[in-house]
């Protein structure tokens, strides 16, 4: 949430007596169009008049209709869309002075100094420059007697921010760009697919996708459907890598284990170290001659950049667009012009031209052959995900043992990516030389010794399986500690690997606090959060979570298509969560509710009329959209809700509403949930490594110190281990929910975006940063 530089400003008024044009170039991206909605809204909110550049900056060098106001109504429907509804072209003629020029002559007859660019690289530095040669522009204006010396000073100057819209992520400075998670939405319905039709005939699949110049789709996909080799521009493979990638496909990992496919995946701008290409068919014709393996080449070409929005680029634009706006208000003739970016959960001010720098500085490094470089200069997010990649597809178990034994067990209700992040630990751990035991159905399998061995092909194709392989249940281990401890000592267990929602954590912690009474409780302990209720102490993100979302946010689209012939309807939906209010308002903010009620902020029987749905009768409903978090209030049930709205909407509109109960915790996992559970799963084993290198005293394992028993997190922007014990302050156990939510900051962002009317909270302000300072772990 952006902030006001003097939070006595009345946030309503910021605007007042400005204009912001916006406009998006380039190649198109998915959650465009909310960028573009939540721009156009919050300018709306601050008062200021707000346009729309059709066709990008073709549109604002040939001005005319091309340059149009914007209204409130005039976005809505366009969360559901992909592409971008203002439409996007390449222009030669903003690249010449005169055409600059022209569009100068535009923004400064309709009085606009507030550009807002939603595109890539090439088109964030077009802004850039245009930016600089402003004043300059403005002279020959003069001169050439197309505006007034009145006009060129009350537009003396144009403040510039930028949203990177572009499916490749290949943006240096932002974890994510608008537009990759729901390409790699569309890459891995295709993988999975394939992944069907390869298993029934033992088939080899090559797959391409986008990315000339980076690597990033390819890489994340490779991650997120256990790939058995992946081809990157970034890191070209090692000289030999045919031989190498040969007995890979048959004598390490796949065919002589049993194994009934492999799937190898290619970025569209892979090449060897000497800058030759490396192409989809050129891998097959390899594969084929030399191990005769039935081989397939799938190229998905622009698919890629079809399809509805996923729920996190809805909320990613919605976000960047109310970041965007505050930066363009806030912004004097001293600042340099910035780019909106994600780290983390953080929303961030960069100088656009560091990043364009930077950017520009990864081609270079890949040009001189710097592979390692390049990597570093993508950021974290791609390092992080490069390096978990290596340790899980290309690093072979070590001949020697550790004679170390980890358990990995399943706790509470079932989620899509719990059996990615059991893959990538069972996998980790076999890497390190662990001895890695499986735990059926909870701790009722642990108090019962339903453990068994798990080894490299029992997780074969998990990443993309939802629910629980290993069975789970919410059984707390209080009553059974006795008997937990009996077994923990019978299988030889020294490490715990605890996989699950808010009874992980209680679970965990009730193991930590039987070690005074039981010594075989004295072994380090992870808990991995993963829960569609996103309510786990110690992380802002659960695995489960985003594909819960994404399925509330498509059953919403579902609902809002049917009554689009009907017109005149409002919908109530019940979301889960129990006493978590976040699947209700994230879903609201990536479905376009017009409200989400929530046990987190009180609300009362004022807070449920529906006056603001329609004024004299006059406005027409098309279709209003009301979630409601199933224990928000006891009494304000969605009965009641519905019965209310039912009863007032007589004669205006009619009510329905949808319970959309466990189809939220069924399905299988996006592409965010496989890849975040894998690289958390492979650092909790990681860690317990180096933890029970620590605990290892006179030849045995004993731990029982608090950070020994620790939840791994995502906070704000990097993972970290907080010690179960000193989370305890930080929970409200009786509602199962931390006592602070990082997104409860986002709420009022929803509510402009619905026409409430608040006040913007302004006493948080992202700060103008460098990327060189940047760091951060998640990246989709």
């Amino acid at each position: 949430m952006s902030e006001d530089l003097q939070p006595t400003v009345d946030p309503t008024k910021m605007g007042v007596g400005r204009s912001i044009a916006v406009l998006t170039s380039g190649g198109d991206a998915q959650g465009m169009n909310a960028a573009v909605r939540a721009t156009v809204r919050v300018g709306i909110y601050t008062g200021a008049k707000v346009y729309f550049v059709h066709e990008g900056y073709q549109g604002l060098v040939d001005g005319g209709e091309n340059i149009c106001l914007a209204t409130w109504e005039s976005v809505s429907m366009m969360l559901q869309l992909g592409g971008t509804v203002i439409g996007s072209a390449r222009c030669k003629d903003f690249r010449t002075r005169d055409g600059r020029m022209k569009a100068a002559c535009n923004l400064v007859k309709l009085g606009i100094t507030n550009l807002c660019v939603i595109g890539g690289d090439g088109s964030l530095t077009g802004a850039n420059e245009f930016r600089t040669e402003w004043s300059g522009l403005l002279v020959d204006l003069v001169r050439a007697g197309k505006i007034t010396e009145e006009e060129a000073k009350k537009s003396s100057h144009l403040n510039i921010v930028g949203m990177v819209g572009s499916i490749d992520n290949d943006f240096c400075g932002t974890d994510m760009t608008i537009g990759t998670d729901s390409a790699l939405h569309r890459i891995i319905e295709v993988v999975d697919a394939i992944t069907t039709t390869a298993q029934s005939h033992q088939r080899t699949f090559i797959l391409e996708v986008m990315g000339r110049h980076c690597g990033y789709l390819a890489l994340v996909t490779a991650l997120a459907c256990g790939a058995d080799w992946v081809f990157i521009p970034e890191m070209p493979p090692d000289d030999g890598w045919e031989d190498h990638l040969c007995r890979r496909l048959s004598d390490v990992s796949q065919r002589a284990r049993g194994s009934r496919l492999n799937v190898i995946i290619v970025a569209e701008g892979a090449m060897c170290k000497d800058g030759k290409p490396i192409t989809s068919d050129q891998i097959k014709k390899l594969v084929t001659d030399r191990l005769g393996f039935d081989t397939r080449t799938t190229v998905l070409g622009h698919v890629q950049r079809g399809g509805t929005p996923s729920a996190f680029d809805r909320i990613l634009g919605s976000r960047m667009g109310v970041e965007a706006v505050m930066a363009l208000l806030e912004a004097t003739p001293d600042t340099p012009a910035c780019v909106v970016t994600l780290s983390g959960n953080q929303a961030v001010r960069l100088p656009l031209m560091e990043c364009v720098q930077v950017t520009k500085e990864v081609t270079a490094a890949m040009a001189q052959g710097r592979f390692d470089d390049a990597i570093k200069l993508r950021g974290k997010s791609f390092e992080n995900n490069w390096n978990t990649y290596k340790l899980l597809a290309h690093i072979n178990p070590p001949d020697t043992k550790s004679n170390i034994n980890v358990a990995i067990m399943n706790i509470g209700a079932p989620c899509a990516g719990m059996n990615a992040a059991v893959r990538a630990a069972v996998r980790m751990g076999i890497i390190q030389g662990h001895s890695m035991l499986g735990v059926h159905e909870g701790f009722d399998g642990l108090a019962q010794g339903q453990i068994e061995p798990i080894i490299w092909t029992s997780v074969s194709g998990w990443t993309g399986k939802g629910g629980s392989m290993l069975g789970t249940k919410r059984t707390l281990p209080g009553k059974r500690l006795e008997e937990i401890s009996q077994n923990i000592a019978k299988f030889n267990i020294h490490a715990l690997v605890i996989i699950g929602g808010f009874e992980a954590y209680v679970g965990g912690l009730e193991l930590v606090q039987a070690r005074e009474k039981y010594e075989e409780m004295c072994i380090p302990i992870v808990v991995i959060p993963a829960t569609v209720s996103n309510n786990v102490p110690g992380s802002d993100f659960s695995i489960g979570a985003d594909t819960a979302l994404n399925t509330i946010t498509s059953t919403c689209d579902r609902i809002k298509q049917s009554a689009a012939g009907t017109k005149r309807r409002v919908f109530i939906v019940e979301t889960m969560g129990g006493y978590c209010g976040y699947l209700a308002t994230m879903a609201g903010l990536a479905a376009g509710a017009d409200a989400a009620y929530i046990f987190e902020e009180k609300f009362d029987i004022k807070d449920l009329e529906v006056i603001h749905l329609f004024s004299g009768n006059s406005r027409i409903i098309y279709c209003s959209l009301f979630k409601r978090n199933e224990n928000c209030n006891s009494n304000y049930t969605t009965d009641f809700i519905f019965n209310l709205y039912s009863e007032e909407g007589k004669g205006i509109f009619d009510c329905r509403k949808n319970v959309l109960g466990h189809m939220q915790q069924g399905g299988t996992p996006t592409p965010f949930d496989r890849n975040f559970g894998t690289k958390m799963g492979a650092k909790a084993v990681l860690w317990l490594t180096d933890k029970l290198k620590e605990c290892y005293r006179h030849g045995r394992i004993f731990a029982n110190t608090a950070d020994s028993a620790c939840v791994l997190g995502m906070r704000k922007r990097a993972l970290t281990f907080q010690p179960l014990a000193e989370l305890k302050e930080d929970t409200d156990f009786e509602r199962r929910i931390p006592k602070i939510q990082w997104w409860l900051k986002i709420r009022p962002i929803m509510k402009i975006l619905a026409k409430y009317d608040i006040k913007l909270d302004t006493s948080e302000h992202a700060d103008l940063e460098h990327v060189i300072k940047k760091s951060s772990f998640l990246g989709k």
